[in-house]
């Protein structure tokens, strides 16, 4: 009798625990994606002011792609499409070159000393965890000390610097269940290190490194503090800036509304893609 008391009672607690668990969940859900989806319901709308709903209608998205209002033929902000323009351009130079050099970081920690790989694996997280003002902050510093005028050169670099990190961190993981003794074997078998690289572990590295790439995308194109510091006034801006400098005059332009909704539905395409290929690959291997 005792017994089913205790157990009944510790049915209830775990009933009350899960309870507020699956609530504390949908809450931050809620918190998280709320307001990405009032963006996406007023990109449906006409009115030029955020959060009134005019009825619906594509104008806003027919203007992002024309350039023009359609509705008084007036000019979007030019300078709208060539903050959008560098900040794709950016954004794949940096996600290409650190995609590279983060693999080959990579693989050479993963073929260190367990004391070295330790040492260098936590050396590389520190430029994650720094706040992205004091990373701005630094690299301005060094290109003012080298004497390396600020501009779209400047940025690209600065992209590459904080991006490698997490390319690392992305295929240190697929390393570490790749046999160690695979690169060896290639050579063994007459195979050049760079065909050993190329054909041997490319191929096992693959999943890791197109997470780094994409990963290092969306982080190029999320960063301001960064690009704000290493950019210069040469004119230069990203989406970023230009949604800073437009915030400043008193409001936001509205078409920004519709490419914020294509930019979020892109990644989260990109990132279904993803797991599905990541869970084909873990049915084939079992």
């Amino acid at each position: 009798m005792l017994e089913n008391y205790k157990k009944s009672k510790i049915e209830k607690r775990g009933l009350g625990e899960r309870i507020i668990a699956h609530a504390y969940l949908w809450l931050l859900l809620v918190v998280l994606y709320a307001p990405i989806l009032l963006i996406i319901i007023f990109s449906f709308t006409k009115s030029k002011v955020f959060g009134n709903w005019e009825g619906f209608t594509l104008g806003l998205y027919q203007n992002l792609f024309s350039g023009y209002d359609v509705a008084t033929n007036v000019q979007v902000d030019p300078n709208l499409y060539r903050a959008i323009f560098f900040t794709v351009i950016i954004a794949l130079i940096a996600a290409v070159i650190s995609t590279i050099l983060g693999t080959l970081a990579a693989i050479g920690i993963y073929y260190m000393h367990p004391r070295g790989r330790k040492a260098l694996t936590f050396l590389n997280s520190i430029p994650m965890i720094n706040p992205d003002i004091l990373t701005g902050i630094s690299l301005f510093l060094l290109f003012v000390f080298l004497g390396i005028s600020r501009g779209f050169g400047t940025v690209v670099a600065a992209h590459v610097v904080f991006c490698t990190p997490y390319v690392v961190l992305s295929v240190l993981p697929r390393l570490s269940k790749m046999d160690p003794n695979i690169y060896e074997a290639a050579l063994d078998l007459g195979a050049t290190p760079f065909q050993a690289l190329r054909k041997v572990m490319m191929p096992e590295l693959w999943p890791g490194m197109i997470s780094g790439f994409i990963l290092s995308l969306t982080l190029s194109i999320d960063d301001f503090g960064v690009t704000f510091f290493t950019k210069g006034s040469n004119g230069l801006e990203t989406l970023s800036t230009f949604i800073y400098a437009d915030a400043r005059k008193g409001g936001l332009t509205p078409e920004l509304r519709p490419l914020f909704s294509l930019i979020f539905l892109t990644i989260l395409i990109l990132l279904i893609i993803m797991n599905i290929r990541t869970h084909k690959q873990q049915n084939k291997t079992k």
